[in-house]
């Protein structure tokens, strides 16, 4: 009886040491969506002086970071996006105001001698001032910081010091000349075209000698946190070109713990329920592909914090949902070897199962990561994280069924007896199949009529209802709320439109409160907060400049597109450009009816919904290229006969893991419905509906129109395969 190759063995055990020394030694790096904190997106400006091109942006970034640290943020992330974007994340910040003012305030500091008091510039007490030519500019400062001295009422100042102290004594030395109350006595410190202090030059100060030390004071009325917030601006330097905000989102810590406790619950929840229908279905090997399933989860966990891969909210739901697609490679396999058990032994049909399903597994898995990849190349923000998440959970499972799984069952097969196996009968749905082989293909004009009749629906509710864009497409502020008590949807309504805000959009739901509204402030946000009563606290603050919001739906336009194409590319080198057509056919009815009823139920269009039609996408060609795979295959073995019988063979022959792996997905997508809250809930919702649609115009849809263009199509059908001498193997017979 031979056993699995000693290297597989080996292989899958340093897999499973080396993913599970990383998990336990290296901590995961969670999205502030997911640990709390502010994230801005800044765009670089054109000053008059200096275009705002990617070199600016890098010296931009570079006073960004001083900033950031002199703010005493733990972990701040700063990176240049594009030419004239940058992304700053502050974890622990939840004043976007105090941050913004801070990170992002262009801070041009100089130093002024005083011509007079008769010019056009306020100082701090708004008397009119003259202004001579800047003396020293922020470029002079190498530190800063804030101070408070009991000798002076406790009152709270900002220290300078200076690179040069011959500047600073020639300023103040001139000024000195000046007689005592005169202005010209003074020295204008001048922040972003702002006088913020003003002070004389002390008595005692010769005249053309000037103050020794290279440091001086700026007092005034100064809090503790705007002498903070001084400090910062002056030591970090002044920015090179002007920046405005067009992204902004802050997240309280609440509510990134609580969406990780839900994500937790729903991917335990969804591995428990997805283990137990694989073991009822495939037994023995069922059981050892449970196992392998853990060990995905593992390895996945282990590369995305092996990577410093960031793990956002969609991303959780994408390593949730990777679960369920997991199974997918371990299903195609065991239905694969249990057709084969009937022609050959128990040992030979698990081979046979896993050769056989290789060009399935392959073609499947390259249409998901065509996916992720279009959602990593085109979105914005933590969905970003979802294609990353995607991505590593494709290449997981092929390591977890290919690797892991087939270690264990090429171990295990051959001591246990066939009908506890898992794979030693055709299974009850095959079994059904065989005894009545219905022809689904004689009805292929009625299954393409109701496919137009989807299709006119969800077009009728484009055109009647429209869709829910959110602020994320649109610009704008949505800004969220809990509540200690219940606040009815009427009730809030009320308050933020006595605000002053009578056209926003708001929902409420148990505790939590939504406001959705166009182009606001921060002030104008503190006055809803306060209206909606004194025990409403803000959890979510996001604020999408009207610029990008345009820029990111085209992008979500062009993400599907692209997607379309590029599925239909890859599916006609692959296949043929029939199979192709007729796939990426089916994927627009699979998109329709989503879109659709989004429209309909007034569900909101986001990132996050993207995600799940770009999943929807990958998903739903998996099941279309398993079907066409197998018609290839029958095809070729079968030149002569009609393609529609062809075609109905396949469709039959696929079913059982069309069903076994569609459902191991719903069980997943359900408990994230039920467990994810209302920012997942949605996205399963969306996958619900796309991957019933999909799973049913893999064979309704896609299978029809292949037959339809092969009509006119004038290419040959697919050469049989060459014959491969069988090779004599230990235990390849039947176990009996």
């Amino acid at each position: 009886m031979s056993r699995a190759p000693l290297w597989r063995a080996v292989a899958a055990l340093a897999v499973i040491a080396t993913s599970l020394f990383l998990a336990l030694t290296m901590p995961p790096r969670l999205g502030l969506d997911l640990r709390g904190g502010t994230q801005l997106v800044f765009e670089t400006q054109d000053s008059p002086t200096v275009k705002a091109d990617a070199a600016a942006t890098d010296r931009t970034l570079e006073v960004l970071h001083r900033r950031a640290d002199a703010l005493g943020v733990v972990d701040p992330t700063l990176v240049r996006s594009g030419e004239k974007r940058i992304i700053v994340e502050l974890p622990g910040v939840l004043d976007p105001r105090r941050a913004a003012e801070v990170i992002g305030r262009t801070a041009q500091l100089s130093f002024h001698a005083v011509l007079g008091d008769d010019g056009q510039t306020r100082d701090e007490d708004g008397r009119p001032l003259r202004l001579g030519p800047a003396v020293i500019g922020g470029d002079g400062v190498t530190d800063a910081a804030a101070r408070t001295d009991p000798q002076r009422g406790a009152a709270w100042f900002v220290t300078v010091d200076f690179r040069e102290t011959a500047p600073w004594q020639k300023l103040t030395g001139a000024a000195a000349c000046e007689p005592v109350g005169d202005p010209k006595r003074r020295v204008a410190i001048v922040l972003d075209d702002k006088v913020i202090s003003s002070p004389q030059v002390n008595e005692g100060t010769p005249c053309r000698t000037g103050m020794p030390g290279g440091s001086t004071d700026i007092t005034g009325s100064f809090t503790p946190e705007e002498a903070q917030n001084l400090a910062v601006l002056i030591k970090g330097g002044s920015l090179p070109v002007p920046m405005k905000i067009v992204e902004q989102r802050t997240v309280g810590p609440t509510l990134g713990a609580e969406a990780i406790t839900a994500s937790a619950q729903a991917a335990v929840v969804g591995v428990v329920l997805t283990g137990a229908f694989i073991i009822l279905v495939y037994r023995v090997v069922g059981l050892l592909a449970a196992v392998a399933l853990v060990s995905y989860g593992l390895i996945s966990y282990a590369a995305l914090t092996a990577l410093g891969a960031t793990l956002t909210l969609p991303g959780l739901a994408g390593f949730v949902l990777a679960i369920g697609m997991a199974v997918d490679a371990n299903v195609l396999v065991f239905e694969r070897a249990r057709e084969e058990y009937g022609r050959a032994g128990l040992r030979a049909a698990l081979d046979q199962g896993f050769r056989k399903a290789w060009s399935a597994i392959a073609d499947s898995n390259i249409t998901t990561l065509l996916a992720a990849g279009l959602l990593f190349w085109l979105a914005s923000g933590p969905v970003k994280g979802f294609g990353v998440t995607l991505s590593i959970g494709v290449l997981a499972s092929l390591v977890s069924a290919l690797l892991i799984t087939r270690a264990l069952t090429q171990w295990i097969i051959g001591r246990v007896p066939p009908r506890i196996s898992g794979i030693g009968s055709i299974g009850r749905v095959r079994t059904w199949l065989t005894a009545r082989n219905p022809f689904v293909m004689r009805h292929a004009r009625r299954w393409l009529v109701g496919a137009a009749v989807l299709v006119v629906i969800a077009v009728a509710g484009l055109v009647s209802r429209g869709l829910n864009f959110g602020v994320e497409f649109t610009g704008g502020r949505l800004v969220e709320f809990t509540t200690a008590t219940p606040v009815s949807a009427d009730a809030a309504r009320a308050a933020v439109s006595g605000a002053g805000f009578p056209n926003a959009v708001v929902q409420s739901s148990n505790e939590a409160i939504s406001v959705r509204t166009g182009q606001i402030g921060a002030d104008d946000v503190d006055r809803i907060q306060r209206a909606l009563g004194g025990q409403a606290t803000k959890v979510r603050d996001e604020l999408i400049g009207p610029s990008l919001g345009e820029e990111l739906r085209r992008n979500a336009l062009i993400a599907l597109g692209v997607a379309l194409a590029a599925q239909l590319v890859y599916l006609a080198a692959r296949f043929r450009w029939t199979f192709g057509a007729a796939a990426v056919l089916a994927l627009l009815v699979d998109t329709a009816a989503v879109v659709g009823a989004f429209a309909w139920f007034g569900k909101p269009i986001d990132g996050v919904f993207l995600a799940a039609m770009l999943t929807i996408v990958g998903y739903s060609v998996n099941d279309k290229v398993v079907v066409f795979d197998r018609v290839r295959e029958l095809w070729a073995a079968q030149r002569k006969a009609p393609f529609a019988q062809v075609v109905n063979q396949a469709i039959l022959q696929t079913v059982p893991r069309t069903v076994n792996t569609g459902l191991g997905a719903l069980f997943i997508l359900a408990a994230l419905a039920v467990f994810g809250g209302d920012s997942l809930r949605d996205f399963a919702i969306a996958l619900l509906i796309g991957i019933v649609v999909g799973t049913l115009s893999s064979s309704l849809v896609a299978g029809p129109l292949a037959i339809v263009f092969e009509r006119h199509s004038k290419q040959p059908p697919p050469s049989p395969p060459a014959r491969r001498a069988p090779r004599s193997r230990e235990g390849s017979g039947a176990v009996v």
